[in-house]
C-alpha cells in the first residue's frame, strides 16, 4: 500500500534550520496581492499597503509561516516522509491549521520540526496531516498543519478521523469585499518556494483532472487572512492567534474571490466564493482567532 500509516506516525520528525530575510516576506506579500486595495481603488504608495512592501515599516502577516525558509511546503514534505510513496497528481491539499504563538519576525532563523502527526482513512481517499512546529532563540514561534488529501488510497480500515465541517454562518455578513486574482498570481506566488507543476504547467494540470493550471490554495488563504487583517482587525497582523481553513474548492488565475466574514466573540468567520462561477466554494470553515 502506498501509505504506510504505522511506518509514517512512527518516523523519526524531520529537523532543519530555515531562515528568512525581509525580501522574502515582500515577495510573498506580493504573491497574495499586497500593493493594491481594490476597496480604496488607492496606488500602491497608499500607506496601509506599504505596511507590507516597504522594508523600513514592514510587518508581517502570520501566513507566511506557511512559506517561511523558502523550503518545501507542508504538502510536498509530508509526500517524502517514511511510509508515504503517492502519486503527486492524486494530492490536494484539504486544510491548513496555523497557530500563531508571537508576531513573525521580518527577518529570521529559526528551527523548523516536520512530522505526520496524523493519518485518516476517509474511504475513497487518505488524509495525512502534517505538522510543523518552528522555533528561534526566544522560543515557539508558530505551529502549522496542513491536511494532505490523497484521492484512492483511503479503505484500509483505518481511523476516519474528526470531521472538518462546521455549521455554516448565520445571518447576514458584517463585511463583504472581492479581490481580483491577477492572470499572473501563481507565477508569482510559487517563487515563494511551492513549485508544484499543478500551478504553472498546462499539460501536469491537466493530468491531475484540471482544465488549466490553479491558484495554490496557500495562495487563496494568503489573500484571505489578509482582507480580513485589513478589514476588521485595523491591519494589525500582531492581533492574529489562529487560522483554519478547509480548501472547498479550486481557484482559476483570472478570476475573482467574494470574501464574506461574519464578527463573533473573539474570532471571525469567513466564507470564500468565485464571482465568476456564481460564488463557487473556494473556503469553507474557515475562522480567524484573535485578540
Amino acid at each position: 500500500m502506498p501509505i504506510d500509516a504505522a511506518l509514517a506516525l512512527a518516523a523519526e520528525p524531520r529537523t532543519g534550520e530555515i531562515t528568512w530575510t525581509t525580501k522574502d516576506v515582500q515577495l510573498y506579500h506580493l504573491g497574495i496581492g499586497a500593493g493594491a486595495n481594490p476597496d480604496k481603488d488607492s496606488p500602491a504608495t497608499d500607506p496601509d499597503e506599504l505596511r507590507y512592501t516597504l522594508e523600513s515599516r514592514l510587518h508581517v502577516l502570520p501566513s507566511f509561516a506557511t512559506v517561511a525558509g523558502a523550503g518545501s511546503p507542508g504538502v510536498i514534505s509530508g509526500l517524502s516522509m517514511p511510509g508515504v510513496d503517492v502519486d503527486l497528481a492524486r494530492v490536494l491539499h484539504g486544510g491548513q491549521a496555523l497557530r500563531i504563538h508571537r508576531p513573525l519576525p521580518a527577518q529570521g532563523t529559526a528551527t523548523a520540526t516536520g512530522r505526520i502527526a496524523a493519518v485518516y482513512d476517509k474511504g475513497k481517499a487518505a488524509v495525512l496531516v502534517m505538522r510543523t512546529e518552528a522555533a528561534d532563540a526566544e522560543g515557539p514561534l508558530w505551529t502549522n498543519d496542513a491536511q494532505i488529501f490523497v484521492r484512492g488510497e483511503g479503505g484500509w480500515g483505518g481511523d476516519r478521523g474528526p470531521s472538518a465541517r462546521l455549521e455554516p454562518p448565520t445571518g447576514e455578513p458584517d463585511r463583504t469585499v472581492e479581490r481580483p486574482v491577477r492572470a499572473d498570481q501563481a507565477l508569482l506566488y510559487r517563487l515563494s518556494g511551492d513549485y508544484n507543476p499543478l500551478h504553472a504547467d498546462p499539460e501536469f494540470a491537466k493530468l491531475a483532472g484540471f482544465d488549466r493550471p490553479i491558484l495554490h490554495g496557500l495562495c487563496t488563504y494568503g489573500i484571505t487572512l489578509k482582507a480580513v487583517v485589513d478589514t476588521l482587525l485595523g491591519g494589525d497582523v500582531t492581533r492574529v492567534r489562529e487560522y483554519t481553513t478547509r480548501f472547498a474548492g479550486v481557484v482559476y488565475p483570472g478570476e475573482t474571490l467574494r470574501i464574506r466574514m461574519w464578527r463573533e466573540q473573539g474570532r471571525v468567520r469567513v466564507a470564500v466564493g468565485a464571482v465568476e462561477r456564481e460564488d463557487a466554494p473556494v473556503l469553507a470553515d474557515t475562522i480567524v482567532q484573535h485578540s
